[in-house]
């Protein structure tokens, strides 16, 4: 395994000098081998791979925590897999992301924001000259090289004139200083978690020379078009996904596919299935469009497979059917005579492969290390030719590294981004369990993490972190938020109760129009699991976690007091305002609900943990992003005026400048875990 010690710190020389600035002046009585909050700021992990027409080079995103900006920075890293040689394509304190070989693998197109604002630009890799192909004025995103490599097309935002319908506001006089004008609404979506409120207009195609020039529109109309961008191997068409249909805002979880004709802007409707078709690509050997989509059944949790289909959209036949498995992406082997892809199973992400007949290949490698807070499932892949494929390898105690698997699935890491800081370091074991729910006897997985120098005759605290979605899946991953609880020494478990998915669609929809409910049981079936191990500490015991894991958080503590103290995450407390205020409302109320909740208002009142209030006894904390429009502040604000009134041992805390994704930027990370941490160890011990 080679290690690149020197190139990380030429590549991240200012982080690494206001680390060490920072590091001196924080923390002095932690011994340095044990992980320590400002090491966030020392993270690396790989994504995005792109590898080249011949097979034997790959591009990827270098992503690192900038200390100075607060913010994940991308650079661009190449890896040679003949000669294994390491080198930075394009580097630096400024973003450089989406990187794509053309197809014959002379040139890379790629965004950054360089010179100020993120455009287009195209490197030529002999010479090392690069050409700015883009003067926009807004973002673009999902660039697609034409298969002759003249042309790249790509989304872009257009806005478009909204001005309301009050049209005699007085003139404001010279020099006069008025509070601004009126916000004027009348759209179903009116505002994005992590975007605020959304701008009139819509995302559309544009195509622009590859050696650049004036970008030129190709769609219209009121509709968004944020679809990945698929060509025809003659380089005359586009196959994409929208749902062009009038009544597009009412309807959250349909598109189609379409196909484009570049010379006379024509679009033709390719599917028409009730559900999401999305995410086209071609086997030019076979002219066959695969495809991702599921019949809409207005389910919770509904599982998406592979459908592959002619150019016209005949002879459609779902490949993956008989899997079961939530598949996140997919990519046509170079031969055309099937398709790898990914998946979730038992709380890890795997690469699996279909043929054109439906049969599949399971776990032919683990994916993993990109979900850098919690546990969650992820991962990338690549395709590079004679069965070989490049991975984001899956390691417990590392994010994401490169890593090369050949037809016979031996597995070669190709980088060692963290090994330079975690080498040295003590990380916490990660262990399996299984326990049965008392509820129906189910298998129900966890697993936990021990604290560094760890001794089994002590007595642990221990804190049960549970996962949001609900429909989604913890499992034996990486994650900087457990590593920094056990570096506090404290037992961490954490486990996929009735609900989560990477287990099947029936498993995840137990909890349809029922949650909370049996999902306690099993999260306390894992609890008495954990206790029954003789170094947990039974009198220490303790409780958090966000989104879905704050609603079963608030769930739990109106249910049982045998926690010493609670974190409850950018929860929902209040089912009936939830769906009223959150940012999705057109979908939480279609698929997670019933019926409208003026309709059902006692069968939410009797899911929503507020109506528990009066049974907590247990000390708790409200942590929430003050941006969040997807678990709303007011959420949170309910929570905590209700045990203000109850004289429960009450705290908030509002992490700034957060939406949903608290922990997005590297100091929140930290401002989470610490406060998290401060909370239980007021309450440790205590008689």
């Amino acid at each position: 395994m080679r290690k690149y010690k020197n190139l990380h710190a030429a590549v991240c020389v200012a982080n690494v000098l206001a680390a060490t600035s920072f590091m001196a002046n924080s923390s002095p009585n932690l011994p340095s081998d044990i992980w320590q909050y400002e090491d966030v700021f020392n993270i690396e992990y790989a994504a995005s791979p792109e590898v080249h027409p011949s097979g034997y080079k790959v591009l990827y995103e270098r992503r690192a925590m900038d200390i100075m900006s607060d913010s994940v920075r991308a650079n661009l890293w190449e890896l040679d897999l003949k000669n294994k040689t390491h080198s930075p394509l394009l580097s630096g304190n400024k973003q450089y992301r989406s990187a794509r070989y053309s197809p014959d693998g002379t040139r890379v197109a790629y965004l950054t924001n360089a010179e100020g604002d993120n455009q287009l630009y195209v490197r030529w890799l002999e010479s090392g000259n690069t050409a700015r192909i883009t003067n926009v004025t807004h973002s673009v995103n999902n660039l697609s090289w034409s298969p002759d490599g003249k042309w790249i097309v790509f989304t872009m935002f257009k806005p478009k004139a909204h001005s309301g319908i009050f049209t005699e506001m007085p003139k404001k006089p010279e020099g006069a200083t008025w509070a601004g004008e009126a916000t004027y609404i009348d759209t179903k979506l009116y505002r994005r978690d992590g975007g605020g409120f959304i701008k009139h207009g819509y995302e559309h195609i544009y195509i622009v020379p590859s050696e650049g020039g004036t970008p030129r529109q190709l769609t219209t109309g009121d509709f968004h078009h944020r679809s990945q961008l698929t060509w025809s191997e003659d380089s005359k068409s586009i196959y994409f996904s929208a749902d062009r249909h009038k009544d597009w805002q009412d309807r959250p979880r349909e598109s189609d596919i379409y196909r484009l004709d570049v010379a006379t802007q024509n679009i033709t409707q390719i599917t028409n299935e009730v559900g999401p078709e999305y995410g086209p690509k071609i086997n030019y050997q076979r002219n066959k469009v695969a495809y991702l989509g599921f019949k809409d059944k207005k389910r919770s949790s509904q599982n998406v497979d592979i459908y592959m289909m002619s150019l016209n959209g005949e002879d459609v036949v779902n490949l993956t059917g008989a899997l079961d498995r939530p598949i996140q992406s997919h990519q046509w082997d170079k031969k055309g005579r099937g398709l790898y892809f990914s998946y979730d199973d038992h709380g890890q992400q795997y690469v699996g492969h279909v043929t054109l007949k439906g049969k599949i290949t399971e776990k032919i490698a683990a994916l993993g290390g990109q979900s850098l807070g919690r546990p969650y499932t992820s991962g990338d892949f690549a395709v590079a030719g004679n069965g070989r494929l490049v991975v984001t390898a899956a390691n417990t105690q590392r994010p994401a590294d490169l890593a090369l698997v050949d037809k016979r699935r031996n597995v070669s890491m190709l980088t060692e981004l963290n090994e330079d800081f975690l080498g040295h370091k003590q990380s916490a074991e990660v262990k399996a369990l299984t326990v049965k729910s008392s509820v129906d006897g189910r298998d129900i997985e966890a697993w936990y993490a021990l604290p560094p120098n760890f001794d089994s005759s002590k007595k642990y605290p221990m804190i049960l972190e549970i996962h949001g979605g609900p429909h989604t899946a913890y499992g034996p991953n990486f994650s900087t938020e457990v590593q920094l609880m056990a570096a506090k020494g404290y037992v961490v478990v954490w486990s996929n109760p009735r609900g989560s998915t990477s287990y099947g669609e029936e498993f995840a929809n137990l909890i349809h129009h029922d949650y909370p409910s049996k999902d306690y049981n099993d999260l306390m079936d894992v609890v008495d699991g954990m206790v029954a191990k003789k170094f947990i500490d039974n009198h220490n015991l303790f409780v958090t976690g966000g989104s879905g894991g704050g609603v079963l958080t608030a769930w739990i503590i109106g249910n049982t007091d045998r926690f010493k103290a609670a974190v409850v995450a950018k929860p929902v407390i209040n089912w009936i305002s939830f769906v009223l205020t959150a940012d999705a409302y057109n979908y939480y109320a279609k698929y997670w609900m019933p019926g409208m909740p003026w309709e059902k208002t006692e069968h939410l009142w009797k899911r929503s943990p507020l109506s528990l209030v009066g049974n907590v006894k247990t000390p708790t904390m409200l942590l929430t992003g003050e941006l969040d429009y997807r678990t709303p502040m007011s959420e949170t604000e309910q929570y905590y005026q209700a045990l203000q009134l109850r004289n429960i041992d009450t705290a908030m805390v509002r992490i700034p400048k957060a939406g949903h994704g608290i922990a997005a930027k590297p100091s929140n990370l930290i401002q989470k875990v610490g406060n998290i941490i401060a909370w239980f160890e007021k309450y440790k011990n205590q008689q």
